[in-house]
């Protein structure tokens, strides 16, 4: 059973060369997360990963395909439901997080995954049991995870 959900900007870091230092910590945490098949993904996190890809970071269709078609073989990929569309909103009403980050939150709360690696949340903060992560972080260690 995978225990992290990996947030858009990890998989959108491993092809960003502004920033060396966050793309090598990122290919290294999802070599190690598939490899301890600790790791997951949403189809929001591979949606919007092709829209910053194709858009802002410059890259073809076809090595977008080509690389969702890998991070879906690699980690397992919860689908967006009904379920956790209401779960979202919730999370909007009680905790007024902005609604695709609340998306993010609701999909590893109904499918009982207790952490997110995100730079979008405050690091270490525990909503509902879900537990965020920046692994970017300066106190980061990934042999931890």
């Amino acid at each position: 059973m995978p225990s992290i959900l990996l947030d858009t900007n990890i998989l959108i870091y491993t092809f960003d060369p502004r920033d060396e230092s966050r793309q090598e910590q990122a290919i290294a945490l999802l070599i190690k997360l598939e490899g301890e098949e600790k790791g997951c993904l949403s189809a929001q996190c591979l949606s919007e990963f092709a829209s910053a890809a194709l858009t802002k970071l410059g890259l073809s269709a076809d090595d977008v395909m080509d690389k969702i078609g890998n991070w879906q073989n690699a980690f397992p990929v919860f689908n967006l439901t009904p379920q956790i569309a209401l779960e979202a909103t919730r999370g909007v009403r009680d905790h007024k997080l902005s609604y695709y980050d609340a998306q993010i939150w609701a999909c590893a709360r109904l499918n009982q995954v207790p952490v997110i690696f995100t730079e979008d949340f405050q690091d270490r903060q525990i909503l509902e049991g879900i537990r965020f992560i920046n692994p970017f972080g300066d106190d980061f260690v990934m042999d931890e995870w």
